[in-house]
């Protein structure tokens, strides 16, 4: 039987204890009523009794009584007849000394009471209670006799059957009954409407199911490497996963008190809707991606994802940077070709003279040579290279300003400068959108850190955005590939990352375009 409890369903389980309790709240509440109904009918016959006790003790003919050699034969009559009127089962009347006058059987008379009224003669007060007589335990009420002159002379007893008081309690059961049935099958009824609720809300899984599929949740969702972030309707977070807390750090309840930046509020609120977009969260570029929950139809909340690209990112860059110096080594070596195909030609026809002028033009003129007098940072200068060959190849032109100067070896660790200067001039060239223009570069390391600044003859800047284009996810360039609006959103972080700065403003004049001005400091050992 206990296998059979223990294998029971949940829903078999629910409906057996709420059925224990309907039946204990029925069973307990029939059974209290029943108890007060029983104090109640006691209390209301011993008072019947008493007073009929005390009516009869004021009759003058019971007083008379008491001085007559035989009392018994006027106050057993009288006794007889007010039993009879009343409906009481007894009406005992005795003297001072607990000599019966009067009783329902006559063989008794004369004989002393079977129940102590010391009590009442003694003091002269009225007496309420049950006892056990001659013919059963009742419930009595006894007052004393007094003479003219208030002295007490005697007493009487009335008293009720329990079997009477019961027997009228149980005349009171039925309606009890039927009512106690009636709720006992009005909880039956919705016991089995909550049992059938539960199973539907529930999925009609057993209790071990649900814990099996709760202890798989926590496995998943703290095993998977992407970080998992769960909203409800009002953007309280309701669930998150270890990795969601290692990428955001202090993660809240509330969505609005998440110490995070408003760009990913936005993201993670919806008010920046669409897939993989991009986000800046302290050295971490996260990627995030918000999804309704529906449930049964009904929209429950959202569930937000979040990877971290920073790395990805990182190899992204370097990737591009290797690709661009290529493809400007690619072009170097075409025009090489090219030149050196001048030269042959040039020789073949006897023109040495022009041939040698030729070689001394094309040698002082190459960008290159001058790029490597001024930046003598090798990372930076092929940084530049490469960046001139791409503006070349889109129409424009990179120019590196005359006051542009960074010695070798003063930068150490070039990764900011490269991630600075890279995404100036990337934005410039972007800037100029295919046209024909120029990028003019300034880059100079001093003692305290390195000066930037990109001009482009670009469309140029409102003043409304000066300080938007920093923000990530902003840009006014149509998609091509991938996230756009990263590149200055980085530079501005790599600078203040290092208490630096960087601004933008409008070049103004017949050229246009803007200038982005930064400023890296050095870190403690790197600029010598």
């Amino acid at each position: 039987m206990a296998s059979v409890r223990r294998d029971a369903s949940l829903g078999t389980q629910l409906f057996v204890l709420q059925t224990v309790i309907v039946l204990l709240a029925v069973g307990g509440t029939a059974g209290v009523w029943a108890r007060h109904t029983r104090e109640q009918l006691d209390a209301l016959h011993q008072q019947r009794a008493l007073a009929i006790a005390q009516s009869v003790a004021a009759l003058p003919q019971v007083r008379a009584a008491f001085t007559l050699k035989n009392p018994e034969t006027v106050l057993q009559p009288l006794a007889l007849s007010v039993q009879g009127e009343t409906g009481a089962d007894y009406v005992v009347i005795a003297n001072s000394e607990q000599t019966r006058y009067a009783h329902p059987n006559a063989t008794l008379i004369g004989k002393r009471l079977s129940t102590d009224g010391t009590a009442v003669l003694r003091t002269g007060r009225s007496w309420v209670g049950t006892e056990t007589g001659t013919i059963g335990t009742t419930v009595r009420g006894k007052a004393p006799i007094r003479d003219e002159y208030g002295n007490v002379i005697g007493l009487v007893s009335v008293g009720v059957l329990q079997t009477t008081v019961t027997g009228q309690l149980a005349g009171a059961l039925p309606p009890l009954l039927w009512t106690a049935l009636a709720v006992l099958l009005a909880g039956l009824a919705l016991a089995a409407l909550i049992t059938v609720r539960v199973r539907r809300q529930t999925f009609g899984l057993e209790p071990r199911e649900i814990a099996a599929l709760l202890e798989q949740r926590e496995g998943v969702l703290h095993g998977v490497k992407e970080g998992v972030l769960a909203l409800d309707l009002e953007g309280r977070v309701t669930l998150v996963n270890d990795a969601a807390c290692e990428l955001l750090g202090e993660v809240g309840e509330d969505l609005t008190r998440m110490p995070v930046s408003d760009r990913m509020r936005d993201v993670l609120g919806g008010a920046d809707p669409g897939e993989d977009r991009v986000v800046l969260h302290g050295d971490r570029i996260l990627v995030l991606n918000r999804t309704p929950v529906e449930v049964r139809g009904r929209h429950r909340g959202w569930v937000v994802t979040l990877r971290d690209r920073t790395e990805l990112t990182r190899l992204a860059r370097e990737l591009d940077a290797a690709s661009s110096a290529t493809e400007a080594l690619r072009a170097q070596a075409h025009e090489f070709a090219n030149r050196m195909h001048t030269v042959l030609g040039l020789l073949e026809l006897g023109e040495q003279e022009a041939a040698i002028g030729f070689i001394n033009r094309t040698a002082h003129g190459a960008y290159a040579t001058g790029l490597r007098e001024r930046v003598q940072d090798p990372t930076l200068a092929a940084l530049l290279l490469a960046k001139s060959a791409e503006a070349a190849e889109r129409g424009a032109r990179l120019v590196l300003s005359e006051d542009s100067e960074v010695p070798e070896g003063v930068l150490g660790d070039p990764q900011d400068a490269v991630l600075v200067v890279g995404n100036l001039v990337a934005n410039a060239i972007d800037a100029l959108d295919g046209q024909e223009g120029t990028v003019e570069v300034s880059v100079r390391a001093g003692a305290d850190g390195l000066r930037v600044r990109v001009g482009d003859s670009g469309p140029g800047i409102t003043p409304e955005l000066v300080e938007e284009v920093f923000r990530e996810g902003f840009t006014t360039k149509a998609a091509r590939s991938g996230p756009r609006g990263l590149g200055l959103a980085l530079t501005r972080q790599a600078c203040l990352r290092r208490g630096g700065w960087v601004q933008v403003r409008d070049a103004g004049g017949a050229a246009g375009g803007a200038v982005f001005t930064a400023f890296l400091p050095a870190r403690a050992g790197a600029l010598r």
